[in-house]
C-alpha cells in the first residue's frame, strides 16, 4: 500500500531564491481546556522549478524528500495569483 503525501496551503513570502520560495502556512486550533482558538504559524522552504510563483501568491505544497538541508516540500500548483 502506497502512503499519501502531505499537502498544505500556504501564501508566498519570498521568492528571492533561486528555485526556492518561502511559504506561511496558518492553522488554527483549538486549546483542549480553555476552548480559545489558537493561530499556529509556520514557515516552509519549498523547491519551486519553473520559478511560477511570486510573493503573495496562494500556493499548494507537497511533502517530497529532503533536497537541501531546510527543503523538504515542492511547490504542486499556484492556486490563486497575487494582485
Amino acid at each position: 500500500m502506497k502512503q499519501q503525501r502531505k499537502t498544505m496551503t500556504g501564501r508566498v513570502v519570498s521568492d528571492k531564491m533561486d528555485k526556492t520560495v518561502v511559504v506561511v502556512v496558518e492553522t488554527l486550533k483549538r486549546h483542549r481546556l480553555y476552548g480559545k482558538t489558537i493561530r499556529n504559524v509556520k514557515r516552509y522552504l519549498a523547491h519551486d522549478e519553473k520559478q511560477t510563483s511570486h510573493a503573495g501568491d496562494l500556493v499548494c505544497i507537497e511533502e517530497a524528500r529532503p533536497l537541501s538541508k531546510q527543503k523538504r516540500w515542492v511547490v504542486v500548483e499556484v492556486v490563486e495569483q497575487a494582485k
